[in-house]
């Protein structure tokens, strides 16, 4: 695995960064505060997610409200792309979901969810966070901080980096568990059940002597049921011949009833049809009468119309045309009525205009004395000629309205008097139909009469020949049969449930039997696993000193392996040993131990780095079956200088590790980045990191 590109946006010192690295030694160089550790710990973030204390205020710039991370790295050949964010809120800085997203080959696999992201990077990566931490990434002045620790604390710790503890962890959860069957060996061993086992299987075997018993009895029983049952059979068969001749009688003696009740509604029925006809006779003669005299009164009203000289026969369609014509007629008198009217009228104004003055009343020019005499003699000749015309034309009214009233109530008749003739004569031939139905109703109802009385004859003759004496005797011998054989039903039913009882019984006391002996192969069984499980918390205690044994003699031999590259053939030689609680120290030539704590600074930071080193790849190795493919160093060169060389042989030490696919380190030491194979150097101006990166 190696890092390809680390994005940095508000990171830190770091607004807006790019940083490409290479397979091989990288090495992040420059001054105190330029943002080198800053990369390392987002390329943490990117990888784990969670804070490295109790917030995210570490990694995001001061004054911004959003930061983002993208690292792109390579595994097994395969790019990926892992983006995280930071916003702030109210509540202070969080994860932002969606800049959440795990990329392979530019294909997004998971997104959103911190959960999903994790196990698809431990999936690929085959790190979790505590690996990342502990191994993959030593903090700055976290290098000697195994060394620091007490021998008990140090070897805590690295049994549970190396797992051995968890040996620790299932010695103790067995003894939890042997405890359990323990308690359930003496549970079992005091249990009633298995105290009182000879009384439960006496008990079984009376169980077993009863249900015998009920057998017997039971077969006895069924054969005299089955016997009385055949006797009940017979019986009912003969009771169930004299029930159908009784029903078949009943029935009859019902039919006989039914009989006499439709002879009687016969009978009646017969007295009202003849009465009915009587009605409609009447009515029949009734209607003929009613007819007639229509027919008198629409003859009067032809004859008046003959009189005014139109025709008798005429349709009611030409009466109306005729009436349209008086209309006509006394609207164009009248018309000329009101012109003589208006004659008149103007003329009479003409002589009284004349009487008054001697002008002429159309030219008004003035007019002789004889002359407007003769005028007003003519105009008054002309009056009286008008009146006399108006007189005559008041008689042509006059008669022309009274041809009209006749002519109007003839119509006026002929409508009324139609619809109730052709209404009449319609509902005389109806009631001349229903009369004749009515009249063969009446000759049904005599034939029925007949045929009903001669069925009545016959029903009662049938009725006469049933005996009820018979069908008592039956019933009393079936009922009697009926008691024994519910007497012996009851008994078998008591006998066949009390049965069930003992067959619970025996099924309850077979159950408990079966029980107790599977707790006696209980108490056995938990034996054997107490055996068992005694020899396997044996075996757990006495593992993990022997594995560790061998986790020291491995470790040991990488930790001397890689000081001997740190320090050099041509210097003095320093023997690594480590003991049980995988504590390091010194053993010089002249055979003085010294330990940790009692070395020179750069000896102490050169022991650190290569137990560091050693355990990485030895925990490794234990834990994911491979060495270390990818190690971050912030500040590796503690307590280094140029004087003796450690710098650089560190640097030359970390440049021959090409075991490791990618070695990133951050340092401010210049002789040390002499020996990287690629190098990105970081500056910072107003607070501002600038990376350029440069091949040495």
């Amino acid at each position: 695995m190696r890092i390809k590109t680390v994005t940095l946006e508000n990171i830190r010192s770091h607004q807006k960064s790019r940083i490409n690295f290479e397979k091989g030694f990288n090495c992040l160089v420059g001054g105190l505060g330029t943002g080198k550790s800053s990369i390392l710990y987002a390329i943490d973030f990117a990888f784990n997610g969670d804070p490295l204390t109790r917030s995210y205020h570490y990694l995001l710039r001061e004054g911004a409200d959003s930061s983002r991370v993208v690292v792109e790295f390579v595994v097994n050949g395969r790019t990926y792309r892992i983006e995280r964010g930071l916003k702030r809120t109210k509540k202070g800085v969080s994860q932002d979901a969606e800049h959440l997203n795990l990329y392979r080959e530019g294909k997004l696999i998971a997104s959103m969810r911190n959960e999903a992201v994790a196990e698809q990077l431990q999936s690929i990566t085959g790190l979790d966070k505590e690996i990342f931490r502990e191994v993959i990434w030593i903090r700055q002045e976290h290098l000697k901080e195994l060394l620091n620790l007490t021998p008990r604390e140090r070897q805590k710790r690295l049994d549970q980096l190396f797992r051995l503890s968890d040996y620790e962890v299932a010695w103790n959860n067995m003894r939890g568990i042997q405890r359990e069957y323990e308690g359930e060996r003496k549970t079992l061993e005091k249990d009633p059940d298995i105290l009182g086992l000879g009384k439960l299987e006496a008990d079984y075997h009376q169980a077993v002597k009863e249900f015998s018993v009920l057998e017997d009895e039971i077969l006895k029983l069924t054969n005299r049921l089955r016997e009385e049952e055949d006797t009940l059979q017979n019986v009912a068969t003969q009771l169930q011949s004299l029930e159908q001749l009784r029903k078949e009688t009943e029935k009859l003696l019902q039919k006989e009833a039914e009989l006499k009740t439709n002879i009687a509604n016969s009978e009646d029925r017969c007295t009202r049809l003849v009465n009915e006809i009587r009605r409609k006779s009447s009515t029949l003669n009734e209607l003929g009468q009613r007819i007639e005299s229509f027919e008198a009164q629409q003859e009067s009203q032809r004859k008046q119309l003959e009189m005014i000289n139109l025709s008798p026969n005429a349709s009611i369609e030409e009466l109306n045309s005729q009436l349209s014509s008086f209309d006509e007629q006394i609207t164009s008198i009248k018309a000329e009525q009101e012109t003589a009217r208006k004659e008149t009228k103007t003329s009479k104004q003409r002589v009284s205009k004349l009487q008054k003055e001697n002008k002429c009343p159309l030219c008004l020019q003035p007019l002789p004395e004889d002359y407007k005499t003769h005028m007003l003699k003519h105009i008054e000749d002309e009056n009286a000629e008008r009146e006399e015309r108006f007189l005559e034309l008041n008689r042509s009214i006059q008669e022309l309205e009274k041809l009209r009233s006749i002519v109007n109530k003839a119509v006026l008749d002929f409508k009324a008097y139609l619809p109730r003739i052709m209404d009449t004569k319609t509902r005389l031939n109806e009631e001349k139909e229903y009369k004749e139905k009515l009249e063969r109703e009446f000759e049904e109802q005599q034939l029925r009469k007949k045929t009903l009385q001669d069925d009545l004859s016959r029903i009662s003759m049938e009725i006469s020949k049933f005996d009820l004496s018979e069908l008592e005797a039956a019933r009393k011998l079936h009922d009697a049969t009926t008691n024994r054989v519910f007497t012996v039903k009851t008994k078998l039913r008591l006998s066949e449930s009390h049965k069930k009882d003992v067959i619970q019984k025996i099924e309850d006391l077979k159950e408990r039997l079966e029980r107790i002996q599977q707790k006696a192969t209980r108490v056995d069984r938990i034996g054997k696993l107490l055996e068992i499980i005694d020899s396997i918390r044996n075996a757990y205690r006495g593992i993990q000193p022997k594995l560790r044994t061998e986790f020291v003699k491995i470790l040991k031999k990488i930790v001397q392996q890689t000081m001997d590259n740190l320090i050099g053939e041509e210097d003095y030689g320093l023997n690594v040993h480590i003991d049980e609680t995988y504590t390091p120290y010194i053993r010089s030539q002249e055979g003085y131990e010294r330990e940790a704590q009692h070395l020179s600074g750069g000896e102490r930071t050169l022991l650190a780095f290569a137990y560091r080193f050693a355990l990485g790849q030895l925990i490794m190795q234990a834990r994911r079956g491979h060495g270390l493919q990818m190690l971050l160093l912030d500040e590796p060169t503690e307590s280094l200088g140029r004087e003796d060389r450690s710098v650089d042989r560190l640097a030359e030490a970390i440049a021959r590790m090409k075991a490791i696919e990618q070695i990133i380190a951050v340092t401010h030491n210049e002789a040390f980045a002499d020996k990287a194979e690629h190098v990105i150097r970081l500056t910072k101006e107003v607070n501002v990191s600038a990376v350029a990166a440069e091949i040495s």
